[in-house]
Formats: structure tokens, C-alpha cells, sequence
């Protein structure tokens, strides 16, 4: 469904993703992990069609998604890692706008809307203005704007952020039914623990380089490690943690001269 090939992205000549190429094929989760600074948000910007390539391809069901980005995007959900919303809007307003940019019929948006929002536990806020939400509660917003048009490809970027327990369970069902019903997920986060759960592949990803492509177990498996997260840790050459917590509460102890 989703095809990047060889994609670079350059700022001023320097490389800050470089010669990424992966799939996503209908029915699949696919974890994009890396360090702050590795370059997923900036390949979330190249798949979203904010800014282009400078070198490579990315293709939707084989065609490249700038040759009809509206088309594409018509067919493309997409949870940002910020809760960036109008907040003088409820939530309501906000996905019947939503909504009305995706061209859809304003009986399907308004019907839709109510729906998502009170599955997602925010009836008693339809009419609220967003600036009066929670963080979990504009996250709740957002999970119902990328889901309102029924897209073909779906990126969650930080999706759990601000989210509660109850939440984030349903979140994480809700990754088994979209993959049940053949979307294309792109999952962008930083609880290695979740992605280790819901992804069928994980890519891992470091000074904009693709260092692993494969399901969790198996990266598991290859390196002996006991849990994704020291997988992550490994490949990344992420400091000692432990051992940085404990000089942490030595600085703590320090006694003022």
C-alpha cells in the first residue's frame, strides 16, 4: 500500500533521513522507532505530503502520492504528535470541519461525529470549546478526525500521549480491528513496550538510517536481549540508564559550599 524507495531528505546539504525504503502492506502495523533527532518526524512530513523528498519515492498503491496528493491524502488519517487544534471550536465543530474539508456529506459528518466522540467518551463535551479539553481529551479529538473518513492508511504519531489507562486499552483494541479490516498503520512511538505488543515489524532508525527492519520477537531473538526496549537501546548505543540515574542522585547529593 505504502512504499517508500531510497528516500532522502537534505537541509542546507546535510542528510537528516538518508536512503530510507519500507512497506506497509494492507492488514499491517508497522513501529517506526528512533532517538529524538533521528528523522521520523521528518519522514511523517514526506509521507503526509508536507515537504518532499530531495532524493527517492514514496508511492501509494503504487503511484506516487505527489501526483495526486489530494486524491492522497483523501485516503491518508493522520494523529499528529502535537494536539494542534482550533480551540476556539468544541469538538464537534471541529470534526464537522474535518469533515467538510474531506468533502463528505453533512448528514455522514454529523452522524460520524457524535458517534466517534461518544465512543471515545466525550458526549458530555460535544458542544464544549476544545481550549476548555484535557491533553487526553484533545487527543480523543484527534484519534476521531483521522478515523472520521474511513482512510486506507493511518499514522499515529505519540497516538497514547495524555491518554488514561481505559483509553489507552481501547486504542490498543482498536489497532487489532483496523488490522482485521486491512488498513496500513504507521506507528510512531516512544513506549517500546506497546509497539512491541501491536506491530508486526518495527524499523529502527538512527542519524536518519534505517539499523533494523523486522517483527519484534525476531529482533528479540537475533540479539539475545530480553525486551525490545534493549533491543532499542542496543542499536541506538543509547547511554546506560541505570548507571546515569544513579550520577544523577550523586549531583542530587551534593553539598553546597
Amino acid at each position: 500500500m505504502l512504499e517508500l524507495r531510497q528516500v532522502t531528505k537534505r537541509y542546507r546539504g546535510i542528510a537528516v533521513v538518508q536512503e530510507v525504503s519500507f512497506r506497509i502492506a494492507a492488514g499491517e502495523v508497522l513501529g517506526y522507532l528512533g532517538p529524538n533527532g533521528a528523522g521520523k518526524s521528518t519522514t511523517v512530513k514526506m509521507v503526509t505530503g508536507l515537504i518532499e523528498p530531495t532524493h527517492g519515492e514514496i508511492l501509494f498503491n503504487g503511484r506516487g502520492i505527489h501526483d495526486d496528493l489530494v486524491g492522497y491524502r483523501a485516503r491518508l488519517g493522520y494523529v499528529p504528535e502535537e494536539a494542534q487544534v482550533y480551540t476556539h471550536l468544541s469538538g464537534l465543530e471541529y470534526l464537522q470541519l474535518v469533515g467538510r474539508l474531506r468533502g463528505m456529506p453533512e448528514k455522514v459528518i454529523e452522524s460520524k461525529a457524535r458517534s466517534l466522540l461518544s465512543l471515545f467518551g466525550l458526549q458530555h463535551a460535544l458542544e464544549a470549546p476544545i481550549q476548555d479539553y484535557s491533553k487526553g481529551m484533545k487527543q480523543r479529538v484527534l484519534l476521531s478526525a483521522a478515523l472520521i473518513h474511513n482512510p486506507d492508511l493511518i499514522i499515529f504519531d505519540e497516538p497514547l500521549s495524555g491518554l488514561d489507562a481505559i483509553t489507552s486499552r481501547l486504542f490498543k483494541d482498536l489497532l487489532v480491528v483496523l488490522k482485521r479490516e486491512g488498513k496500513a498503520v504507521l506507528y510512531i512511538s516512544h513506549v517500546l513496550e506497546v509497539v512491541e505488543q501491536v506491530c508486526d515489524r518495527v524499523i529502527i532508525l538512527a542519524n536518519g538510517r534505517v539499523l533494523a527492519d523486522a517483527p519484534p520477537q525476531q529482533l528479540i531473538q537475533m540479539s539475545a536481549l530480553p525486551s525490545l526496549e534493549r533491543v532499542f537501546a542496543q542499536l541506538v548505543q543509547q547511554k546506560d540508564t541505570s548507571t546515569v540515574a544513579e550520577d544523577l542522585f550523586s549531583v542530587m547529593q551534593e553539598s553546597y559550599v
